[in-house]
């Protein structure tokens, strides 16, 4: 096939950095007005954010684990997005100098008697020292990884052959634990920490189902949204790709539901004063129709949804299906984070900030995707199973 580098997506950099610089500033100037709540909104954004790229890398490492053939087409976006975990990274810092108003354990004096002595309990892992070092590991395991992958694929344009094929399945396969094991002890930092009464060894596994199913979202979109030229994946997919890609969504919303029931039931049949609060939280005022409204719109109305042969074949219903995929499992990372950062409120309270962070640290994100992207081949052209890529039919 002709090689094509990519020279697409201009209007849509432009569009992303517009909406970065935007919702970033806007995000400074209510932090300045009223930086607690505008921090709390940054860090849930950050965190869901953080979730997809990280989402996209464990995506291309275990279909190179499997030898997936049919999703080569489309491997040059999976292995880019992961590359914008360095601006978040970046991105990270003001939640880390601002720890004290998001965590309890920071500063535990305020708290009752009970929560300072699990604070006290918990200390050797819960610092900030080790919170911070932590974090900077995670990430740069993360990037260490994206950008082998990255690095082989892209050589492999030039010197074909599969000894980088190789090389990228042993990665994949050797290293996707210790990927898997940095994200579940990130959810544990990030999200379970914000409230002292939860300990669920299963919570890393609950931020991952969300983060996979979003990340193949992302990847449609892109596939749908960078254009149709010549040598992009947009030309060259067929509709046995989307009906794989659909497959995958439809996979993983039933994983998510069954992450957050398996949670839910074990905290239930335990019934430990150390775990049932967090659910309490969630189950009382205006909190309660937004644990329901997930129940719903984030398991039964897309699983049914995507159960549709048609739909999970056409790109435009398909697209339309990964938009509403990302805006419930941004409620969702909402549910599981708000009531905790805000644990004297029974309803939830929107603000500007939540839509100004999202956009701006969203923005942010896809441009450097983006700018990645250009001057390269849009597919790995240099793959030996590319041919077989594009004649992908299972049937």
């Amino acid at each position: 096939m002709t090689v094509v580098r990519f020279q697409g997506g201009r209007r849509t950099m432009r569009a992303a950095v517009a909406v970065a610089v935007v919702g970033l500033a806007l995000t400074l100037v209510l932090g300045l007005i009223d930086a607690q709540r505008t921090l709390q909104a940054y860090h849930v954004a950050v965190v869901y954010w953080a979730g997809i790229a990280v989402g996209a890398l464990i995506v291309n490492m275990a279909f190179q684990t499997g030898k997936a053939k049919w999703y080569v087409v489309t491997r040059r976006y999976l292995e880019t997005i992961p590359l914008s975990l360095v601006v978040l990274l970046v991105l990270f810092i003001p939640i880390l100098l601002g720890m004290k108003r998001l965590f309890p354990w920071v500063d535990p004096s305020g708290l009752d008697e009970e929560l300072r002595k699990l604070a006290e309990h918990r200390r050797p892992y819960l610092n900030v020292g080790f919170f911070v070092v932590r974090t900077f590991v995670y990430f740069g395991l993360w990037l260490v990884i994206a950008h082998l992958m990255y690095r082989w694929s892209t050589r492999q344009d030039e010197e074909r052959g599969v000894l980088l094929t190789a090389k990228q399945r042993r990665l994949g396969a050797g290293a996707l634990p210790f990927v898997g094991l940095a994200m579940t002890f990130a959810a544990f930092d990030w999200q379970m920490s914000l409230d002292l009464h939860l300990f669920s060894t299963i919570f890393g596994l609950y931020y991952f189902a969300g983060s996979f199913l979003s990340a193949i979202a992302v990847l449609i979109l892109m596939v749908n949204g960078l254009g149709a030229e010549p040598g992009t994946p947009g030309a060259l997919v067929n509709p046995n790709h989307y009906h794989s890609m659909g497959k995958w969504l439809l996979a993983f919303t039933a994983f998510w539901a069954y992450m957050a029931f398996s949670q839910y039931l074990l905290i239930w049949i335990a019934n430990l004063p150390e775990e049932v609060p967090w659910y309490l939280a969630r189950n009382r005022g205006a909190w309660a129709p937004v644990g329901v409204f997930l129940v719903v719109f984030h398991f039964v109305v897309p699983f049914f949804a995507l159960l549709s042969r048609p739909l999970k074949r056409s790109p435009r219903a398909l697209g339309w299906v990964a938009v509403y995929v990302l805006f419930v499992h941004y409620v969702d990372v909402y549910w599981v984070m708000m009531p905790a950062l805000q644990h004297e409120a029974h309803a939830p309270r929107p603000h500007l900030a939540d839509l100004a962070a999202l956009a701006g640290v969203g923005g942010a994100a896809l441009a450097f995707v983006l700018w990645r992207l250009k001057g390269r081949p849009a597919v790995p052209v240099g793959d030996p199973y590319l041919a077989e890529s594009l004649r992908y039919d299972p049937s």
